[in-house]
């Protein structure tokens, strides 16, 4: 239609057929060209992938916590940090439950993630690649910081009758999964105590599932690695009469000699309503990133946390500072994003 109109115009002033096709073709060729970038333009300033882990979500690059099970420390409180970094970089941290430490060392090595939970020794075995990573050492990560102390709970019911390790013998005990920071504890306070997994009935059991276990009837005790208080003992204490097995002062002289990253410790009183303070060992809780990790990156989120400590409501937030941030890490190397900050703060190991 349009093009029968065009033919049949007389010329007038010059206006010919031709210009006429050639301002025809213009428009159409206009009118196209808008058309694409209107429909490419949903796209403009983004990021292929936005919104997956590792991506970008809003100009935000989107990272994944490893963390731990829900019963323990790990995942409450880095639900709280995780928010602290998201609402101070340009961070969105996801927390993500785990196997904890050993796991989330593999799950780094891998790829799959960015930041995790870990602690202090176990972290040193994949660098050092020493016990459950022995001859494959992980050389892609690097520390942000030291937290707060594990402590390593014994824990049982006072109608168990388990009052010492050695008690122990003979009784069914959760040493947490093969290959755990957990496990590797247990196999070494045990140890110290010239039993092994031969002289008990052995359990490879979550938090979860040992408190659960305990307030059943099927196992007698069980071993747990995390900050006090620990929600599935917390749990446990609201059913039973907890009770948190001493260790004795030559025993922990004794291992923290032969594992120099054991440091004395105690469960304070009122801790699972205990009468008393009880004496045990530690290690340290502590977060490691990816040597991929932008520098600036990290030295913004570890700023972020240790500036904005106020807002962790966890008990363990008390305990988490940048004066001690250093404690506990032996040889590992910091990511430069983290030594960036601390070095601002004068801190040094």
């Amino acid at each position: 239609m349009m093009c029968f109109l065009y033919t049949n115009l007389p010329k007038k002033g010059g206006y010919t057929l031709k210009k006429l096709r050639s301002s025809f073709l213009f428009i159409m060729v206009l009118t196209l060209a808008m058309i694409i970038t209107a429909c490419g333009g949903g796209n403009e300033g983004g990021t292929s992938g936005a919104g997956e882990e590792g991506g970008t979500d809003g100009g935000k690059q989107n990272l994944s916590l490893l963390t731990g099970g829900t019963g323990g420390t790990y995942y409450p409180l880095g639900g709280q940090i995780g928010n602290i970094i998201s609402d101070n970089t340009d961070a969105n941290i996801t927390p993500q439950t785990s196997g904890a430490s050993a796991e989330n060392m593999e799950t780094l090595r891998n790829g799959e993630a960015e930041i995790a939970f870990s602690q202090t020794d176990i972290a040193s075995y994949a660098i050092e690649g020493k016990e459950m990573f022995d001859g494959a050492a992980i050389d892609n990560i690097q520390a942000i910081a030291s937290l707060y102390p594990e402590t390593i709970q014994l824990v049982t019911t006072a109608d168990s009758g388990i009052k010492s390790v050695e008690d122990l013998k003979g009784k069914s005990v959760s040493i947490g999964a093969p290959g755990s920071g957990v496990y590797i504890n247990a196999m070494q306070i045990l140890e110290i105590h010239g039993l092994t997994t031969d002289d008990i009935k052995a359990q490879n059991l979550s938090f979860d599932e040992s408190t659960d276990g305990i307030q059943s009837g099927n196992i007698d005790a069980a071993f747990v690695t995390a900050g006090t208080p620990t929600g599935a003992v917390e749990a446990l204490s609201a059913q039973a009469d907890v009770v948190i097995v001493p260790l004795a002062d030559d025993k922990i002289a004794e291992l923290v000699e032969k594992y120099p990253y054991y440091s004395e410790d105690t469960v304070p009183s009122g801790t699972y309503k205990i009468d008393s303070e009880v004496k045990t060992v530690a290690v340290k809780a502590m977060l490691v990133a990816s040597k991929d990790l932008d520098e600036n990156l990290v030295y913004e989120m570890t700023k972020a946390m240790f500036e904005n400590t106020d807002q962790i409501t966890h008990a363990k937030g008390e305990l988490i500072k940048a004066e001690t941030a250093l404690e506990g890490l032996g040889e590992m190397e910091l990511h430069p994003g983290a030594a960036k900050y601390f070095e601002e703060k004068g801190i040094s190991k």
